[in-house]
C-alpha cells in the first residue's frame, strides 16, 4: 500500500470507529428514552441504532480486510468487500423497519401508554443534532477517500438524524394535543421512511457488486485524458473500468505510431498512469497498444512524423463515446 493508500485507509478507519462509538452511546440514549416514555416513535429510533451499531461494525471490518493487499485467491485485492458491506447494511435497515411498523401497529391497536415526554424531547433532540453532525463528517470522508462503505454510513447516519428530528416532532405533537395515537402513527411514517434509505444502499451494493458502469466517473475519466491528450495518440478506444472499493481498474486501447518500440510505448503507458493518479489516486491502468497505418495519417496529429503519407484533414472528438467506441479505424472506413 503506498503513502497515498495508508492515509485513505487511516482516515476511513478512524471515521468507522468514531461512528461506531456514538452508534453505541446513541443506542443507550435512545432506549433510555424508550423505557422512559414508553413511546412507539422513540422506540423505532432506539431499534435504527441498533441497525447502526451492527452495520458500522461490519463497515469497520470490511475497511481492515479491503485494506490487506491481494493474494493468491484475490489477485484484485478485497475491495468489492465493501459494496457487500453496503448491502448488508442496506438489509438490516429494511428488517429495522418492518419491526418497527409491526410494533407501531400494535401499539396504534392497543393503545399507547406514554409518560415524561418531556425527557423524550430531549433524547431527540440531542440525537438527531449529533448525528447531523456525524453524518455530513462520514459523507466528506466517504467522499474523500472514495470509500462506499464510509459514504453508506453517512446517508444511514443522517437518515438517523432525519429520523430522530421527525419523531421529535410528533411527540412535540402528542404533547401539544394529547392525542396519543400520533406516536405510533409517525413511528410508522419513520420506518417507510427508512425502507426507503435501505433499499437504496441495497441498489447501490449490487451495482458495484454487479460492475454497473458509475457514468459519473466514466465521463471525469474520459475528460481527464482528452485534457492530457498528445499528439501522436492517434486513437483511444474500447475503454472501461470497474470499481473495487476504492480502487478503479482502467483499461483501454491506444493507437500510437508503428515505429515505437517496446520500451518507448511502456514509458507511455507509466506516464499515463502517473497522470491518471494525481486525479484518482487509487486507479489502476491497463493498456493494449495499437500500431497505425497509413491511412490513419489524415487523422493523426503529429505534424513531426517522418513517415506521414499525407497531411491531416480529418477530426474526431474525443469525448466519452468515442472512447468507449470502437477504433477511429470504423469513422474512416
Amino acid at each position: 500500500m503506498d503513502s497515498i493508500g495508508k492515509h485513505n485507509y487511516s482516515l476511513k478507519k478512524r471515521a468507522a470507529i468514531l461512528s461506531l462509538i456514538i452508534g453505541i452511546a446513541l443506542f443507550f440514549l435512545k432506549m433510555g428514552g424508550y423505557l422512559i416514555t414508553g413511546s412507539a416513535a422513540i422506540f423505532s429510533d432506539a431499534a435504527e441504532s441498533v441497525v447502526h451499531v451492527l452495520a458500522t461494525s461490519m463497515a469497520l471490518y470490511s475497511i481492515i480486510l479491503s485494506s490487506t493487499p491481494p493474494d493468491k485467491s484475490h489477485p484484485y485485492g478485497h475491495g468489492n468487500i465493501e459494496f457487500f458491506s453496503a448491502g448488508v447494511e442496506g438489509f438490516l435497515i429494511v428488517v429495522a423497519s418492518f419491526y418497527i411498523i409491526y410494533k407501531a401497529i400494535s401499539d396504534l391497536i392497543a393503545g399507547s401508554n406514554l409518560k415524561q415526554l418531556d425527557i423524550g424531547v430531549l433524547v431527540l433532540g440531542s440525537a438527531g443534532i449529533i448525528n447531523l453532525f456525524l453524518g455530513y463528517y462520514l459523507l466528506r470522508m466517504g467522499k474523500k477517500t472514495n470509500s462506499i462503505t464510509i459514504t453508506a454510513d453517512g446517508k444511514h447516519v443522517l437518515t438517523d438524524s432525519y429520523t430522530s428530528i421527525g419523531v421529535l416532532i410528533g411527540v412535540l405533537l402528542v404533547m401539544g394535543t394529547g392525542y396519543n395515537f400520533l406516536d405510533p402513527i409517525f413511528a410508522i411514517a419513520v420506518a417507510l421512511n427508512i425502507l426507503f434509505t435501505g433499499y437504496n444502499l441495497i441498489r447501490e451494493s449490487v451495482i458495484g457488486l454487479m460492475n454497473e458502469t458509475n457514468k459519473e466517473l466514466l465521463h471525469r475519466i474520459t475528460e481527464y485524458i482528452s485534457s492530457i491528450k498528445k499528439d501522436y495518440w492517434i486513437d483511444i478506444h474500447e475503454l472501461r473500468f470497474w470499481l473495487s472499493g476504492d480502487k478503479i481498474f482502467l483499461d483501454f486501447h491506444m493507437i500510437i505510431p508503428y515505429y515505437f518500440n517496446i520500451k518507448e510505448s511502456h514509458s507511455e503507458e507509466n506516464e499515463i498512469e502517473a497522470l491518471l493518479k494525481e486525479k484518482f489516486p487509487d486507479i489502476q491502468l491497463k493498456i493494449h497498444f495499437d500500431f497505425c497505418t497509413p491511412e490513419l495519417c489524415k487523422m493523426c496529429g503529429m505534424q513531426s512524423c517522418l513517415y506521414r503519407t499525407e497531411k491531416r484533414n480529418k477530426d474526431f472528438t474525443w469525448d466519452t463515446e468515442k472512447l468507449t467506441g470502437p477504433p477511429v479505424y470504423t469513422i474512416i472506413s
